[in-house]
């Protein structure tokens, strides 16, 4: 019988790991993968920029997600319907270039796969190349499971993300909790076997009763990442600005916020413009001879 250092393996599964894991490579797929067997749970985070990856990336979260979700707290859309390809394509560059270890996920928005698998290929293939993403997320369950049959087949690794999906804001009428009553808790569970089976590598819960999403997370062999769906996902996920504090007015429900930078960088901007206006900046120091 082989004897197996448990410091060894230790090592070994602190190399390993997700968050704080030592290896140095970009994540992949098969590291979400193996996540789940160890059942570990992990973070993931949006960015949107170079800088604002860098600082995640430095940070250990091991999946950056290029979220549509820019559409409302970076260009300034009231939702995310508006983003479009060449933006996505843009900012998602931007974030792979920004980053050394996280696995990149580009968001393929409203409109650029709806038309069927071919429009989803192209556009997911452009994000692939021209941005380097090591993944596309699409929304939709039974829905979007022929896109992403034809994206995994041809070798484009996919997200899915079911429950409240914000592209089809204008359908749900507003941003409702998804699943509650016994139907829509079917179709969800089938919505989330059915982007397993079409080969998903993982799955977004957004906006699904914690009890469902435990069920869900039991009953897939691929990973969950929760927004908004209780504590038992293999993942969460938060939009960087409502976890950082930078959001304006009222932020949803499931967000916690782990600082206030809106109110420290409008102090910032404020005793700079003080400085500017009194005469203390630039100072000597500041100055060349």
């Amino acid at each position: 019988m082989t004897h197996v250092d448990p410091a060894r393996k230790q090592s070994e599964k602190s190399e390993k790991a997700l968050y704080g894991g030592t290896s140095s490579r970009r994540i992949t797929v098969r590291d979400i993968a193996a996540a789940k067997e160890r059942a570990e749970k992990w973070p993931m985070l949006t960015a949107y920029d170079a800088m604002t990856a860098s600082v995640f990336d430095q940070a250990g979260i091991p999946v950056l997600l290029v979220g549509d979700s820019m559409g409302n707290c970076h260009l300034g859309y009231e939702t995310t319907v508006p983003v479009t390809m060449d933006e996505m394509a843009l900012l998602s560059a931007a974030v792979v270039r920004g980053t050394r270890r996280a696995l990149i996920v580009g968001d393929l928005p409203f409109g650029s796969y709806q038309e069927g698998p071919v429009q989803a290929l192209r556009n997911a293939t452009r994000l692939v190349k021209d941005a380097g993403v090591g993944a596309v997320k699409l929304e939709g369950g039974e829905r979007s499971a022929h896109q992403i049959e034809l994206l995994v087949q041809s070798g484009i690794p996919v997200m899915a993300h079911i429950g409240l999906t914000p592209q089809s804001v204008n359908a749900f009428g507003g941003y409702p909790v998804q699943g509650r009553g016994e139907e829509a808790a079917q179709q969800l569970l089938r919505d989330a076997k059915a982007v397993q089976d079409a080969g998903a590598f993982a799955v977004v819960l957004e906006l699904v009763p914690a009890g469902l999403a435990a069920e869900v997370t039991r009953s897939l062999h691929i990973a969950t990442v929760g927004i908004g769906a209780g504590p038992d996902c293999d993942g969460q996920v938060l939009v960087w600005t409502d976890m950082a504090g930078l959001t304006d007015g009222r932020v949803p429900r499931f967000v916690k916020q782990y600082a206030q930078l809106r109110q420290g960088l409008g102090d910032a901007a404020r005793s700079f413009a003080e400085d500017v206006v009194g005469g203390a900046y630039p100072a000597e120091e500041h100055s060349f001879h």
